[in-house]
């Protein structure tokens, strides 16, 4: 009788690891590459329960700056991307790298820095701001990193008529991401730029007191605009293209778009949803 028993426990121990496999092998998987701010806001961690949930392919992801982003789309080493440089993503799928570009969420970029204000660039225009930066040679950190907040930088310092900073000593390239950049203006009492939902992840890190303050902000060109993009399935035939557009699809529905709203941080909004 034991031995029955002990032989019929056997059985259904392998029936339930087959069935294990067996649902673990139908499971659809998707991978990403998506700029360092949504996922230091946390954003991700927040979403993607949901995205999983509601359509049982499991997503995960790599966080670096959009050019780096956009590289690994390129190789074929990821299925989708979520990142925020919408003249280099209109580039990218012109070139024949992607196929869609949806737009799904903005915020905007603001300088920031030390309370005292050493440049005196507080509620300036953003090209005054850094032509006085620049006159005053006072301490600016810039990720220098390919970034979607990178190239948007480069972009204010030629419309400021300013020719690119580079071995300037005030002028300081950390090659890090956002919220590690920050930490290094506060360290040298210095400047930087930012998307405005990092800069409230690091308001939270400092109990909502952050020693950065928001010194320039509103200008139209400081808009940061999120587009999720797939790959050209003909120049990456094995990405898997149905579920990245599933994916797209999602993030722009309405239950993802209200989420996204939804999403707060000191009772601040980090991203606002605008997908059409």
């Amino acid at each position: 009788m034991n031995r029955k028993k002990i032989f019929t426990g056997i059985l259904a121990l392998i029936f339930t690891m087959i069935l294990a496999i067996s649902v673990q092998a139908k499971t659809e998987s998707l991978m990403m590459a998506t700029t360092t701010s949504t996922d230091n806001t946390g954003l991700l961690d927040y979403l993607i329960p949901h995205f999983e949930k509601e359509t049982g392919i499991i997503l995960k992801w790599t966080a670096t700056g959009t050019g780096k982003a956009l590289k690994l789309g390129q190789n074929c080493d990821v299925d989708v991307l979520l990142v925020h440089a919408p003249p280099a993503e209109k580039k990218y799928i012109a070139s024949g790298f992607g196929k869609d570009r949806r737009e799904v969420m903005f915020n905007d970029f603001i300088i920031i820095g030390p309370e005292d204000d050493p440049a005196k660039i507080k509620g300036k225009s953003t090209s005054d701001a850094l032509n006085a930066v620049k006159s005053k040679q006072t301490a600016f950190m810039s990720r220098s990193d390919d970034s979607g907040t990178n190239k948007k930088e480069k972009l204010l310092w030629k419309n400021a008529g300013i020719q690119q900073p580079d071995k300037e000593k005030w002028y300081v390239q950390t090659g890090q991401g956002m919220l590690a950049t920050i930490n290094v203006a506060q360290e040298r009492n210095g400047y930087t730029m930012t998307d405005r939902g990092t800069y409230i992840k690091y308001q939270s890190t400092k109990g909502g007191n952050a020693p950065l303050k928001i010194m320039v902000e509103g200008d139209d060109i400081l808009l940061n605009q999120y587009s999720v993009l797939t790959l050209d399935p003909k120049n990456c035939p094995n990405a898997k293209y149905d579920l990245a557009f599933k994916f797209s699809d999602w993030m722009a529905s309405q239950n993802a778009q209200n989420l996204i709203k939804d999403f707060r941080l000191l009772g601040q909004k980090l991203f606002i949803p605008n997908a059409k």
